[in-house]
């Protein structure tokens, strides 16, 4: 079985050259990409400065999940 670096180096072998710098180009553009992508944000820093408050201890929230899962279908009873 060809690992998938070789089936690459094979397919760009069979390229002529114009079209293998093409290939460089456009791996080198998604090198920086990769290295340059934002890290993810926690949903809690988005809005510290709200004081809003994602705790499951809200009776709301809470009362929420209850509706929503009152008719689903259950396995275990």
């Amino acid at each position: 079985m060809m690992s998938v670096e070789q089936a690459i180096l094979d397919a760009v072998r069979a390229l002529p050259a114009d079209q293998q710098q093409q290939i460089l180009n456009h791996a080198n553009r998604l090198r920086q990409e990769t290295g340059t992508r934002a890290p993810f944000k926690s949903i809690k820093g988005l809005w510290p400065d709200l004081r809003i408050s994602l705790s499951a201890e809200s009776e709301e929230i809470e009362d929420n999940q209850r509706e929503m899962w009152r008719n689903f279908p259950r396995e275990d009873i």
